[in-house]
């Protein structure tokens, strides 16, 4: 046990003598740690709102997630503002990266969260006020803490972090002030999102009918009925508001996916095509994701336990994990193209050698000069192909 705890004495020893011959180091890994520990201490108090998306804490998981990946793939090239550590910038650093857990702690153990209740217009879904608020702070909080790390340059780096929690804290604002469908500008596509829903459901063999009731509670919102033809007793029926159709997700990949294609060297017309061709399948998800739900109300009962964990979870989880892994898929297309492009210039290079190999043949060294100078050429051409599909 006790070379055990030399060994550990001796690693974390190390581990600060490198933070203190580089400080750089614990500089750009501290945005990561300042909200591991405020995020485990919601955890610890709140479990459950970890395993909600809609209304819950699961984002954050992304959140970390996407600030890791950050990381992971900017290291070298992330520029570190704070030169000297008896400085105002690393006071000001400190102070910021120490906020986090300082807001959670006070919203929770001092009264802010009820206060934020207490202020919250009546009517309206009080009680998850504190939840849009807490995805606000934390948005706001590490894009200062990036800010005064790294610069405005850094900021653009680290984009998708804050903007994927400030998008969420945002539309559970709007939800939290203007409940179910009330948000007349993010209901004008439901109909439509629904009757495509419709479709899909009668294609499966399902019949369907939908309306669009004036409901006293919910507002303007279509009621989408459907039932098995084989056993009209199997049926589901269900208002479809605006969070339940995957705006949410739209706005969330719009933002996302041009922040991200913003920093590519992608042409534009490139960038375009991606795009739509996201935004078609992000909408296409959440139709099925409308068609999922209603097929579990047809066979365990709308409102049922798997009814709610596929509503507030799962459902939400299509979207997300969609909206995470385009970006990477967009890498993963480039960068194939990219080689594929690269030996086509190299057999047609090889090829072009190979043809003044067999023209010249035992000629004189004059009559090879026009094959050297088309394949030197050639190369260059290579070249200037490489560098601009690279981009900037």
């Amino acid at each position: 046990m006790q070379n055990i705890i030399q060994t550990l004495k001796g690693k974390i020893l190390n581990v600060a003598q490198t933070v203190k011959k580089n400080p750089t180091i614990l500089i750009k890994i501290a945005p990561i740690l300042s909200f591991v520990i405020p995020l485990l201490i919601l955890y610890y108090l709140y479990p459950e709102s970890y395993e909600a998306t809609w209304k819950g804490r699961t984002y954050y998981i992304f959140f970390i997630w996407l600030i890791f990946l950050e990381l992971i793939l900017s290291w070298e090239k992330i520029q570190v503002k704070i030169y000297k550590i008896k400085s105002t910038r690393f006071m000001a650093f400190t102070i910021l990266s120490l906020l986090p857990t300082v807001y959670v702690i006070i919203a929770n153990f001092y009264g802010l969260n009820t206060a934020i209740v207490d202020a919250s217009p009546k009517g309206s879904w009080a009680s998850f006020m504190p939840l849009s608020v807490e995805y606000l702070v934390f948005a706001i909080l590490f894009a200062l803490i990036i800010l005064i790390a790294h610069g405005i340059k850094g900021l653009e780096d680290f984009s998708l972090p804050p903007c994927l929690v400030g998008i969420i804290g945002l539309i559970y604002l709007i939800d939290n002030l203007y409940p179910y469908a009330h948000f007349t500008p993010f209901q004008i596509i439901v109909p439509t999102t629904a009757n495509l829903a419709a479709s899909i459901l009668n294609m499966m063999g399902y019949n369907t009918q939908m309306t669009i009731e004036n409901h006293h509670i919910y507002g303007t919102v279509p009621l989408l009925t459907v039932w098995d033809p084989n056993n009209p007793l199997r049926s589901a029926a269900s208002y479809i508001a605006w969070p339940c159709s995957g705006v949410d997700s739209l706005l969330l990949y719009s933002v996302t996916i041009l922040l991200f294609l913003k920093n590519t060297g992608i042409p534009w017309t490139q960038r375009t095509s991606y795009f739509i061709i996201g935004a078609v399948i992000t909408y296409f998800i959440n139709i099925m994701r409308i068609v999922t739900i209603f097929i579990i109300g047809i066979d365990y009962g709308v409102g049922s336990p798997q009814w709610w964990q596929f509503h507030n979870y799962y459902g939400s989880l299509y979207s997300i994990i969609w909206i995470i892994a385009y970006p990477l898929i967009i890498i993963g297309i480039q960068t194939l193209w990219r080689k594929i492009k690269n030996r086509n210039i190299t057999e047609k290079t090889m090829s072009l050698a190979v043809s003044c190999t067999f023209n010249q043949g035992d000629t004189s060294t004059f009559s090879a000069k026009p094959c050297l100078t088309n394949i030197l050429a050639f190369s260059a051409g290579k070249d200037a192909m490489s560098s601009a599909s690279n981009g900037p």
